[in-house]
């Protein structure tokens, strides 16, 4: 196989390691022995993590380093307005401005907000885009991790800070405003959203055979070089050690992945999750440890798979059926991992001939 390689693109960082519910999807493509078409492959760094794309080439397409410049274009205007390191970002002015004064806003960075505030309420909280303060506090912001626990005062004091229903968006006049001091961070769906802007991109090439991956949030189009559907697999939880829990086959999908097995602390023997539940402003302490979500689009994808890891297996699944998503959960019994899934994400395990 050939492969075709732009030169990579470095941004000033974000906080998609370290941001509340959200781990880095630990999706891999499962290579084939035998390959019927040549595809051309991209890679780089942005957003502070490392993006790839896998894609056929069609006749009179442009040049995969016209292609690559392009794609890192995209990501760059995701960071600059999105990325909460950066300074001068959309974002970054808006988390400075007055509380109560409207703030006009960029289309891409409504429909951001639009989809996750949704996400937040549908949730009934469980995911929430202000919750940073918390975050900060339990050691899983950019400050130093902790080396004890946040007192019951702390804890209060930070969840005056957090609170969705205190950001007003007004889509049709494209502004927003703080009505308290909270603090906008998109960490959460940002990179499902720029996986989305990618293969938007490749379609506008006229591109219908590819694969987009950001961080480990994925969007899969057409036929893979083998000539069927992509394969892809779901990393099974296991903290010190990589194994796969579930390879299906897909296509025309977004996939994401969120868990909270691999970024934590323990204390006094106790493990303390990355995984902050905004409405107690305490680590999540349940058993499911892993959500992979199937959607349309990823940037949906990415922030209900954040949700859905808050919320524990029991509502996760039952919020997954009332609202028709497709779910592949893993939850921890004992030293056994479960899985469960919604009824919306059976026809995948179907069509990739899998049972449980």
């Amino acid at each position: 196989m050939t492969a075709t390689s732009v030169g990579q693109s470095h941004s000033s960082g974000w906080l998609f390691c370290r941001a509340a519910g959200v781990v880095l999807a630990f999706l891999v493509l499962l290579t084939a022995c035998e390959r019927q078409a040549l595809p051309v492959e991209l890679s780089g760094e942005a957003m502070g993590t490392t993006w790839h794309v896998t894609y056929l080439p069609v006749a009179g397409g442009a040049e995969p380093e016209v292609l690559g410049r392009a794609l890192e274009e995209r990501l760059a205007a995701v960071n600059a307005s999105m990325s909460t390191w950066q300074p001068d970002s959309e974002i970054s002015r808006f988390n400075r401005s007055p509380p109560g004064s409207w703030v006009p806003v960029s289309a891409p960075f409504a429909e951001v907000v639009a989809a996750a505030l949704a996400i937040g309420e549908l949730s009934d909280g469980a995911y929430d885009v202000t919750v940073g303060p918390l975050v900060e506090l339990w050691g899983f912001g950019p400050a130093r991790p902790r080396l004890d626990l946040p007192g019951d005062a702390a804890i209060r004091a930070q969840r005056e800070l957090v609170g969705q229903q205190f950001l007003e968006l007004d889509r049709e006049q494209r502004r927003m405003r703080r009505l308290r001091e909270v603090e906008l961070d998109l960490s959460s769906i940002a990179k499902g959203y720029a996986v989305d802007l990618l293969a938007e991109a490749l379609q506008t090439q006229r591109i219908t055979d590819f694969l987009v991956e950001v961080g480990g949030e994925m969007r899969l189009s057409g036929t893979s070089p083998r000539g069927d559907a992509w394969r892809v697999a779901v990393e099974r939880p296991q903290p010190g050690a990589r194994s796969v829990a579930l390879g299906i086959a897909l296509t025309d999908v977004a996939i994401a992945t969120s868990g909270d097995y691999r970024n934590y602390f323990e204390v006094d023997g106790r493990r303390y999750s990355h995984s902050i539940d905004p409405r107690t402003g305490r680590p999540v302490a349940h058993d499911l440890v892993s959500v992979t979500v199937i959607a349309a689009d990823c940037m949906r994808a990415d922030g209900w798979a954040t949700a859905l890891t808050v919320l524990g297996a029991e509502e996760a699944l039952a919020l997954a059926e009332s609202q028709g998503l497709a779910v592949y959960l893993l939850r921890q019994e004992g030293e056994r991992i479960v899985p469960l899934y919604s009824s919306a994400f059976e026809p995948w395990l179907e069509a990739s001939n899998l049972t449980h």
